[in-house]
């Protein structure tokens, strides 16, 4: 009976290599295949081609196709170090970049609500019009103070890689603190495979069908195959969520479900520069400690105040 235990254990580990090593193999040819027949998933003209977008955007089809492009970017970074380097400065440039615009919508989100609060509280003003250009656009007061909400949100999705970059995320240090460089960046690139990239690439699956629930219908799922998938296409029609939190609120309500999917792709891509800086600060010693890192400053004479705001 052991014998036949010990048998099927290994059985199924090979089975399941075997299944990986097959998966990454037909990720590169479903990368091949996508490229060379682009009106087959970028044509949404044809309902068909709209629902194998939805379908793949999800799959594990598009999981090794991503993985394959990582394997190829990594062993190629592995063999020239300043293509690593450029790939994580780009990748952090493009984080700071966003999140340092983002973080505007924290101000505009504190000039709103004080607006909001004169114009609704002292004036009794129902309507709010904006034409700068000639053009108004009128909403209720309701609706300014409900698109709050969706600015809070622009700052917590957008500006999630910038904090990390910056440093500026909580860390619950036990013994992080007290080991050599080394060992630091081998936790980080531990943590950067084994934490980060799959949180993220789990919430990207669950992410991607709750956007697509919100704009067509009848309703994707997860669990739908690609051929019950296809089977939909006669009847599916675009049917964009409106509603909002409050009578006459914000009805953008599926952009928050955007900023769903904005949040994981800034997660996935600052996990990959994490692991490849703290891969190149390992190669490189202790010297090479935030190498080419973008952090901001309060400026000269400031410096004993950094990292306190």
């Amino acid at each position: 009976m052991e014998e036949v235990a010990a048998t099927n254990g290994i059985g199924m580990i090979f089975g399941a290599l075997w299944s990986l090593v097959t998966n990454i193999a037909l990720g590169f040819y479903n990368l091949f295949y996508a490229l060379s027949h682009p009106g087959q998933w970028l044509n949404w003209a044809d309902k068909e081609s709209l629902l194998r977008f939805v379908y793949y955007g999800g799959s594990k089809e598009f999981l090794f196709v991503f993985i394959d492009i990582i394997i190829v970017v990594t062993l190629i970074g592995f063999f020239y170090r300043p293509f690593l380097w450029a790939l994580v400065r780009g990748i952090e440039k493009v984080n700071n970049g966003i999140g340092r615009i983002a973080a505007w919508a924290g101000l505009v989100m504190v000039l709103q609500q004080i607006i909001v609060i004169f114009l609704q509280s002292i004036f009794r003003v129902g309507e709010i019009t904006i034409s700068p250009f000639g053009t108004g656009f009128t909403q209720s007061v309701g609706w300014y103070s409900d698109t709050l909400k969706f600015e809070n949100a622009i700052v917590v999705a957008l500006c999630v890689s910038y904090a990390f970059i910056q440093g500026s995320h909580v860390r619950v240090d036990l013994i992080y603190a007290g080991v050599s460089h080394r060992a630091k960046r081998a936790i980080d690139m531990f943590g950067s495979l084994f934490f980060m990239l799959p949180v993220a690439f789990l919430t990207w699956m669950y992410a991607w069908y709750f956007l697509w629930r919100h704009l067509i219908t009848p309703k994707v799922s997860a669990s739908d195959a690609l051929d019950a998938m296809l089977r939909k296409a006669r009847i599916v029609k675009w049917n964009v969520e409106t509603v909002s939190f409050s009578a006459n609120g914000f009805n953008g309500y599926f952009l928050f479900k955007v900023l769903m999917l904005a949040f994981v792709s800034l997660v996935i891509l600052q996990a990959l520069a994490f692991f490849y800086r703290s891969y190149l600060e390992y190669i490189e010693g202790e010297e090479s400690a935030d190498k080419y890192l973008d952090k901001d400053t309060l400026g000269e004479g400031e410096e004993a105040f950094e990292g306190t705001h």
